[in-house]
Parts: C-alpha cells; structure tokens; sequence
C-alpha cells in the first residue's frame, strides 16, 4: 500500500538530541523503514527547516522524506509552528491529489491537524499518534506549558476526525478516554526499537569509574536530570555520564542549570554531559552502562529504556506514562517515584551493588524486548489498524 507519514516537526533525516529532535524522530524513522521491509511504498511528510533543502530525498533505508514549505526556512520551536499548518496542510492537499495515497498516518497534533483536512477531499483514512497529549503536559507543567492556547482542543478534534488512533501505551488510552475519544477508535501500538542494532554484544565505550550510569535525552527540565544528578550523591564510586543536548554545551541554559546543581550535591566530578551522541554510537554507549536511568516527571513513552533493555542493560525508571509497560518492576529493572532523588539514589545503590540481580535484569529485558518491541512487529501491528480503516484493503501484504 501507499503510506504517507505525517510529522511536520519531526523529521526522521534530524540530529538527535536537540530541542525538538527526540524520540519521535526515531519513530517515524524505524516504522518507516519496517513498513518498506513489509512491501510497502512509504512517504514521509516533514516541515522545511533549512534553506537549499531537496524537495524529495530517497533515503538509504528505501522511503522517501518529502520537504514541505510551510514558515521560514529554518529551525523554528515546535510550539510555535501552528500558524504554518494551513500552507502545510494545502501543500499535502495537493501533493496527495495528483498521487493519493492508500493511508495517512499523522504524529504529533499539528500534523494530525494539517492531515485530517488534506485528507477530506479525496476520502484518504487517517491514523493518528499523539506521542505527547497536551493535556498531560499542562498538568505537569502549569504556566511553563509553551503550547499554543487551543492544543487541547485541537488535539480532542483530531481524536474525533481521524478513523483510528494509535495510542503508544496503556496509560495513553485511559487520557484519550478521558478526552472524550471512544474506546474503539483507539488501538495500543508501543513504539519499537530495532534488534539488530541494539544487542548486548558489541563494542562498549570507555569509561572512567567503577560503576556508570547513562541517562540519554534531551536536556528539558521534565526529563528529571536533576533529580538524577542529586541521586548521585547517594550512589559511590559511580560516574553519570548524560547525553543529548545542543552541540554547544557552554551556551545551554539547562546544561549551565545542571552542572550548578552537580556543584550543589558535591557530584561534579561525577557527572558528565557530553551532549549529542550520534545515532550510530547509541549502542556502544548503552553497553558502557551498569544501569541506564531514565527519570523523567512523565514520559508519553521513551524509546530509551527499550534501547537500554535491548543491549542487556538493566533500566532504573520512574513510574509515569509508557515507562509502566516496558519497564517490568523487580524483572527488567527497577521503577521508582518521580521527582524522588532519595529513592531513586537507593534504588540505583542496590542494583549497583548486586551484580547477579542486575544481570538478571538485563536478560530479561533482552527477552521482552524481542518478544514484544522488535520494529518489525510493530510494523506488522500498525498495518493491521491502516486495514481495519479500509486502507488498500484489496492486496496482499507481506507476511
């Protein structure tokens, strides 16, 4: 079938690490990528966010990534792109007319919204992922929520609109039907994370401690390396390595706020910020880890714990959102409170402490994640709900 992907902030071809350049980069990328393996012919629609940029670019993995030109030319925050929408949404209007597409899969809100009124010329289905609900984000953040006024009322009428929603997790279902979305619009399909490249075989980065603690993501208060960083103080003989964040450290404002409270907790010659890490060497910095934290106050999801489980590497995790079902509590790793610095530094000081626990950990993790987040999976779980919506219902697909 024809698929056209839908991610006008978050573009697969993007550098990790940056404001706005997380995980739903990597999963727009790798379902795109698996959804082409499956046989299928894969477009994926981003803003325009430099000048001298190709209209069409084939990529190595065989789908095409398609610039539209909607706002400036250049970096623009996510948040403030809503008044783009309606060029973007009249340029996929149009593309789609001369090739119209089997189905439209739209991530994030904005793209939900610019897809769902291309799509009602030509009848195109739509599935919808969220990745993040402003409503979770208004309840978390208060007044530090730099959404545009309407986005919870935009994201319910996209919910509505669309023909299915693919929520990422369980705790996502219970905020849409809270919302006021049906319940059987709304299919799980977690994200993924791909096997082959992820392993617990491979090469390992050096480090400089006995024990090392690797937390990865953007540097945004709400990932919680603060509360990471103030656990250290409970944790000996332990480094804390952080990657992501601009590639000018010096001038990040959350960078200078957190080496100052590294100074605070006495920790900072423990803790590292390295900024971006290329994709490539994800892995062998995962390997590097005796336990890799991921502690944010909510999480829609985070890609993060399933690399970390790939590469055998046990996950200490906070309680909130998607970490709930990929992180299995005294099985894979450990899920503590969030916003807790005491429990979540004994919780890392136990597992550094009992090797024979923590390597049970990582097995286990390896085995959850081939049984349940391989990407080809996923991708097999997705082209279910486009079929359930009528999308090239007539072929055959590959098994």
């Amino acid at each position: 079938m024809r698929i056209a992907m839908v991610s006008e902030h978050a573009s697969p071809l993007a550098a990790l690490g940056g404001a706005d350049a997380g995980g739903q980069n990597v999963h727009v990328a790798a379902l795109a990528a698996a959804l082409v393996r499956r046989g299928h012919d894969v477009a994926v629609y981003t803003r325009r966010d430099a000048p001298g940029s190709s209209r069409r670019v084939a990529t190595s993995d065989a789908y095409e990534v398609v610039h539209v030109p909607a706002g400036p030319a250049e970096q623009v925050p996510k948040d403030d792109l809503l008044p783009y929408m309606a060029d973007f949404s009249r340029f996929l209007m149009d593309d789609w007319h001369e090739q119209r597409p089997d189905v439209v899969h739209s991530h994030f809100w904005m793209s939900g919204l610019a897809s769902v009124l291309a799509a009602r010329r030509d009848h195109i289905p739509v599935v919808h992922t969220y990745h993040a609900l402003g409503t979770v984000k208004r309840r978390h953040q208060g007044a530090r929520d730099t959404s545009p006024a309407g986005r919870i009322t935009m994201e319910r009428l996209v919910g509505h609109e669309v023909d299915a929603v693919a929520a990422t997790c369980d705790d996502e279902v219970g905020e849409l039907i809270a919302m006021g979305l049906p319940r059987n619009k709304i299919t799980v399909v977690p994200c993924g994370v791909d096997t082959t490249v992820f392993t617990p075989v491979g090469h390992a980065a050096a480090r400089g401690a006995p024990h090392r603690i690797v937390a990865v993501g953007r540097l945004v208060p709400r990932k919680g390396f603060d509360d990471l960083i103030a656990a250290l103080a409970l944790v000996r003989d332990a480094e804390l390595v952080i990657a992501g964040g601009s590639r000018d450290l010096k001038a990040d404002p959350e960078a200078r706020r957190l080496h100052a409270i590294a100074e605070v907790h006495g920790v900072s010659d423990r803790v590292h910020l390295i900024g971006q890490v290329a994709r490539a060497d994800m892995p062998s910095l995962l390997r590097s880890a005796d336990v890799v934290a991921c502690v944010p106050w909510y999480e829609p999801f985070g890609i993060v714990p399933l690399e970390a489980m790939a590469c055998g590497v046990p996950v200490v995790a906070s309680a909130v959102g998607g970490l709930t079902d990929t992180v299995v509590d005294g099985v894979t790793g450990v899920l503590t409170p969030p916003r807790d610095p005491r429990s979540l530094g004994k919780a890392l000081r136990r597992l550094l402490a009992d090797r024979s626990r923590a390597m049970a950990f990582g097995m286990a993790g390896r085995d959850r994640v081939e049984a349940r987040y391989a990407w080809d999976d996923i991708a097999a779980r997705t082209e279910r709900v486009y079929l359930r919506v009528g999308a090239d219902d007539g072929l055959a697909v590959a098994q």
